[in-house]
């Protein structure tokens, strides 16, 4: 599906797509020449689909503020040019975001943060709308997929009229939800060449007050914009102004509620358009998905509102029907009753999230237990499939990318505890270089262990940088004594681990790395070249049920049963063998040759 499109020349097709593939397709029929991104849910899909289109510079970058700064560069040279990220991700890329508003662009620089309320796979649940009002960058909100291929390739021709940035905002109900989109042919990406302007191009600050004042001025006109990609739906004397996924959901509140309402949708969300003060007469209701930013902007206008501000809508999570329709009746005065949805008579037991069956981390985690058994490190951990240590009592901190080595450097030096850091290799490319040179210049006992499985598995198998610039070459140019270990050898790595542990104990930072390629990864390549992987089962007469593979370990794949001994299930187990190396007893044994596997694998 996603090559369709090349042979689609002369007129328009309809499919169903993803709400990051919309906005994908529709940079590309916007005339896209420079894509940029770093994978992050609900974000990641829009960069992949663009990967597919070789006739465009498309990049992950390592981190999002490198992201946005070659998007930002080529869009000054006049390309159009997309830079994509979760919210989160655009906290790293804040500096240049607010720059480019002062320096403006020549080409056109779209800048799609996808939003994730409620956290489904996040740690907060922050409104990109925020800095749109703080960086004076207009924001776009599509309500679906068709919205959203639409939003994507106005985006690029505001941008470029404005010569202004332009942030296009989803969030997960958008982004991953599919829906028929009309989608044009690719327009041919748009380059350009760089022209000198010393004035507007260089914030140091004389001329940095300039651009300062021309934003402020700028600021008006790009509201005046805004009001061509608002719709008002005329109804009755009631109106609710709206914006993004919040639109469909007042929608369907209406007709439950059977009220006739004017409905006023914003296409783009920041900055409103003054006009808003003609269109509103008396007290306004506003629904809006995240904080209450539509409603602020209406309130600084002078109009009466009734939203988030005074509780008439949950303040956090996600907006659904029900929370809508409750939230007007309640602001309109008026009676309302939903029906339940019916419940189960069975709950549904909980499902965790686990690490996969034969994960490295898996053996990574189990190695530092016994490596560091006496003296129960703290655990600070980030952001990564890795997280999950938290499952085997592994993580103590997890708050942002590169919290491991910050906030494990802050409390070795605050508490003396020892500290272990958990980083994978993608976030250690992001956000852990710059902390290596404070670790390693002021020589904070710290035992960093990077989880380096090749991609940034968490995301769907993004590439890392890791095996053109390995982390313990990186680490030994700081000064910072480095070992490797094979997650697979578990035996092997714990002796190698407590060598690192005793380092740490006299004093002096040391890096481990964990090496070996996500499993999943593999396993598929291995079935593609016919690579048999073998099986493991338990001997039960000799499994004594001592529960070390599936309470230490903790693979996936392994199960008590009753009696407490292990039960590997054949459907999940995935050859990798760390079982039966932390079997006590010799009660596991594997059916096919390991060692050719674990090559195939590491190659993978």
């Amino acid at each position: 599906m996603k090559n369709l499109i090349f042979y689609i020349h002369l007129n328009t097709v309809k499919i169903l797509l993803l709400g990051n593939e919309a906005i994908a397709y529709g940079a590309l029929a916007g005339g896209v020449a420079v894509a940029t991104a770093y994978p992050g849910t609900p974000s990641t899909e829009i960069l992949e689909t663009l990967e597919e289109f070789r006739d465009r510079f498309v990049h992950w970058a390592v981190n999002e503020k490198t992201a946005l700064e070659i998007a930002y560069g080529a869009a000054v040279a006049g390309a159009r040019a997309l830079v994509a990220m979760k919210h989160v991700g655009l906290n790293v890329a804040a500096d240049p975001l607010h720059s480019a508003a002062y320096t403006g662009v020549e080409g056109g620089l779209v800048v799609v943060s996808a939003d994730d309320p409620w956290m489904h796979s996040s740690q907060n649940e922050q409104d990109t709308r925020w800095y749109g009002l703080q960086a004076y960058v207009p924001v776009l909100e599509p309500s679906d997929p068709a919205e959203a291929y639409r939003y994507a390739k106005t985006a690029f021709e505001l941008s470029e009229k404005l010569k202004h940035p332009i942030i296009l905002r989803s969030v997960t109900r958008v982004s991953h939800v599919r829906a028929p989109v009309e989608v044009e042919p690719p327009s041919p990406p748009k380059w350009g060449r760089f022209s000198k302007d010393i004035s507007r191009f260089n914030l140091v600050p004389a001329y940095a007050r300039e651009r300062r004042k021309a934003l402020v001025e700028k600021w008006g006109t790009i509201g005046e914009v805004g009001a061509e990609l608002m719709r008002v739906e005329p109804g009755g004397h009631v109106t609710i102004v709206t914006s993004g996924v919040a639109y469909n959901y007042v929608k369907e509140a209406v007709r439950l509620l059977n009220i006739d309402a004017t409905i006023i949708k914003l296409g783009m969300s920041v900055p409103i358009p003054p006009k808003m003060r003609d269109l509103v007469k008396g007290t306004v209701v506003v629904v809006e998905e995240g904080d209450p930013v539509v409603e602020t902007q209406l309130r600084a206008l002078r109009l009466e509102t009734k939203g988030k501000i005074d509780g008439y809508f949950p303040k956090y999570g996600e907006l659904n029907t029900r929370k809508v329709a409750e939230g007007i009746a309640k602001a309109l005065d008026i009676p309302y009753n939903l029906p339940q949805p019916p419940k189960s008579p069975i709950e549904a037991p909980p499902r965790p999230p686990v690490l996969c069956p034969g994960c490295p981390h898996m053996g990574t985690f189990y190695i530092l237990r016994l490596a560091t058994a006496g003296l129960n490190p703290v655990w600070s951990g980030d952001i990564g499939c890795y997280s999950l240590g938290i499952n085997t009592g592994q993580q103590d901190l997890i708050t942002h990318m590169g919290s491991s080595v910050g906030l494990g450097m802050g409390v070795a030096v605050a508490s003396k505890q020892f500290v272990v850091a958990t980083v994978g290799d993608s976030t250690f490319y992001h956000s852990v270089l710059p902390q290596l040179i404070d670790l390693a210049t002021k020589k904070v006992p710290l035992l960093v262990v990077v989880m380096d499985n090749a991609y940034t598995a968490m995301t769907g198998g993004q590439p890392s940088p890791s095996r053109l610039i390995p982390p313990e070459k990186i680490a030994e140019t700081f000064g910072i004594p480095a070992f490797v270990i094979d997650p697979a050898d578990i035996k092997t790595s714990i002796e190698v681990t407590k060598r690192a542990v005793e380092i740490v104990k006299s004093g002096r930072p040391v890096l481990v790395v964990s090496k070996r390629p996500c499993v999943l990864v593999a396993t598929r390549k291995a079935r593609k070249a016919g690579v048999a992987i073998p099986k493991y089962k338990v001997e039960p007469e000799k499994c004594i049920g001592c529960g070390i593979c599936y309470n230490l370990l903790k693979c996936s794949a392994i199960q008590a049963r009753p009696d407490r001994k292990a039960y590997i299930d054949p459907a999940l187990c995935v050859g990798c063998g760390m079982c039966a190396e932390v079997c006590p007893v010799d009660a596991i044994k594997g059916d096919g040759a390991r060692v050719k596997w674990l090559e195939v694998w590491q190659q993978a």
